[in-house]
């Protein structure tokens, strides 16, 4: 019923990793093949030339892309990355994780993925606007408030919003602060918006943990990434009494058994632009840090950081995926096999996507709410989702991922199914 395209590599691809996970949701909920072929590929998507008028006048050519996988619970959401690996295929994965990622959070969304194929830390800070401002102009036609909600990703920030939001806003000839979130406050964005994925990462792993009976006091925590995601996790793990053991970034990694003091560490890492040789630490190689003997490890990092080739060397009881698509399918099966917790992206990182939708609505209503009521919302939201997914789980005798799976792809394609099919 559910067959792929064979895969021409040793290594599946992201694309080939979220299309793998929707046939086997598929097979769980016996979706007819019509419904999932047509949940196996966007909806839409635009490749368009990004010109980009150099500081030194010369001009230079990027690609971007949006992809637009799914509209049937409500407007596409999805954020606007900017890295040197972005490529259609990896935009298209992560745009339909996207549409699982909203579907099982019960948000009104469908899910899209955005993405420029640049360094961004080798342009300044004009010309990433003038590259920003261009894009979006070129998206312009499938972009807006109740059509596609981009949100910063890797690479982006709230500046990138706040251009974004000040192009469409020109062209369509009034404000419209509702047409991107992750904004600056100033500009209507949401409180608690900027570490709202790392909260979210933080109230599941601590449920993880207490689900497979480790103490949270002391506990052991590897964080791979210390960007947007995983530097706020960090924090925020620290604070609730773990111990955040070691950690990475794309130059290298640190680690004190006793514990590394993250808040020093991330004064280092503002002031160095690494945490290599932080205050207290030792030097780790890079890829180590997914080995080390923990009791949490969170990848925040890029996909397919666990792999077949390294999947039997870790030791970690429990994995929360704070990055997207950080492990394959392959290994997933592995790590499920040796008894390891892993906690799927879908439900791990949802808490951006989560105020991302408040913001949204606060953005429509012009009515903002408090940092606590953003905070008690998302603690409520994500939890909620974290204890339907068990449930499924231990119903059905799934692992997380596929009882996360097939609640969300059940709700997308329950939408299909209600709307029917035009004409």
């Amino acid at each position: 019923m559910t067959s792929l395209p064979d895969s021409t590599t040793t290594r599946m691809s992201a694309l080939d990793d979220a299309r793998q996970q929707l046939a086997d949701a598929a097979m769980h909920l016996e979706l007819p093949d019509g419904t999932f072929q047509m949940l196996s590929y966007p909806r839409r998507e635009l490749t368009v030339s990004v010109p980009l008028r150099l500081d030194n006048g010369d001009v230079r050519l990027f690609v971007g892309h949006r992809v637009q996988h799914n509209f049937s619970r409500g407007p596409a959401k999805g954020g606007l990355r900017y890295a040197p690996s972005v490529d259609i295929e990896e935009v298209r994965a992560l745009a339909m994780w996207m549409t699982w990622k909203c579907a099982l959070a019960n948000l009104p969304y469908g899910g899209a993925k955005g993405g420029i194929t640049i360094q961004p830390r080798d342009y300044s800070r004009t010309e990433l606007e003038r590259l920003t401002r261009r894009y979006a102009s070129e998206i312009f036609p499938i972009i807006g408030p109740e059509r596609d909600i981009p949100a910063p990703d890797v690479g982006t920030d709230e500046n990138t919003m706040a251009w974004i939001m000040d192009t469409y806003s020109v062209a369509s000839g009034y404000t419209v602060p509702g047409v991107v979130t992750g904004k600056p406050l100033q500009l209507g964005g949401s409180q608690g918006r900027a570490s709202a994925t790392s909260r979210g990462v933080t109230h599941v792993a601590l449920a993880a943990l207490e689900r497979v009976g480790i103490e949270q006091r002391g506990a052991r925590v590897a964080v791979q990434g210390m960007g947007k995601v995983g530097r706020d996790t960090a924090r925020f793990l620290a604070a609730s009494g773990l111990r955040v053991v070691a950690v990475s970034d794309q130059f290298g990694a640190v680690q004190n058994a006793s514990g590394l003091d993250v808040e020093a560490l991330c004064r280092h890492l503002d002031s160095t632009g690494s945490v290599v040789a932080a205050p207290g630490s030792d030097a780790l190689e890079r890829d180590d840090l997914l080995e080390l003997d923990v009791d949490l490890l969170v990848p925040a990092a890029l996909e397919g950081a666990i792999h077949e080739g390294n999947v039997d060397r870790i030791r970690a009881r429990v994995i929360v995926e704070g990055a997207n698509g950080p492990t394959t399918t392959q290994a997933d099966r592995v790590l499920n096999e040796r008894g390891i917790l892993v906690v799927p992206d879908i439900l791990a990182n949802a808490g951006g996507v989560i105020v991302s939708y408040f913001e949204w609505v606060q953005s429509n209503q012009t009515y903002w709410w408090s940092a606590d009521e953003v905070e008690a919302r998302l603690q409520a939201r994500i939890l909620s989702a974290w204890n339907e997914v068990v449930r499924l789980a231990a119903e059905r005798r799934l692992s997380l991922r596929a009882a996360a799976m097939v609640l969300a792809v059940g709700r997308v394609a329950q939408a299909h199914e209600l709307r029917g099919l035009y004409p």
